[in-house]
């Protein structure tokens, strides 16, 4: 299987977007794939089973108040870039970032706004803390 064929997904999420292309040029600065783009619909992936759709929303209509709040989109980084990469990446767009920290759940994190105000983790094993 090719990294842009398409399966079925057991799970992904949508993120409603006042401005699709800005936040499409934002995932893919951070290393996301497009994979489809629509009128309505543009589907990114970080990792196999790690989806993740920008809804635009239509012309003339907003959405009020704060995007995420209260909930962190969480995303598995592997060999292939760095939490200190990411954070380069996420800084030259622009973007609010924090860390990366160890978390005392055995992860290294890095917290990333996104432009419409969604946070994202990237998370990385770290080694156990000892007391």
């Amino acid at each position: 299987m090719t990294p842009d064929e398409p399966y079925l997904m057991p799970s992904h999420v949508r993120l409603l977007v006042s401005d699709a292309a800005r936040s499409t040029a934002f995932y893919e600065a951070l290393g996301f794939s497009c994979v489809n783009r629509d009128s309505v619909f543009v589907h990114l992936r970080w990792a196999r089973y790690a989806d993740l759709f920008l809804v635009g929303m239509p012309a003339g209509v907003e959405l009020p108040g704060q995007r995420g709040l209260g909930v962190i989109l969480c995303f598995h980084v592997g060999d292939e870039v760095s939490l200190d990469e990411l954070r380069a990446r996420a800084e030259a767009s622009g973007a609010a970032v924090d860390g990366p920290r160890n978390q005392p759940w055995f992860t290294r994190e890095l917290v990333v706004t996104d432009p419409e105000g969604y946070k994202l983790a990237f998370v990385a094993p770290s080694e156990r803390m000892e007391a």
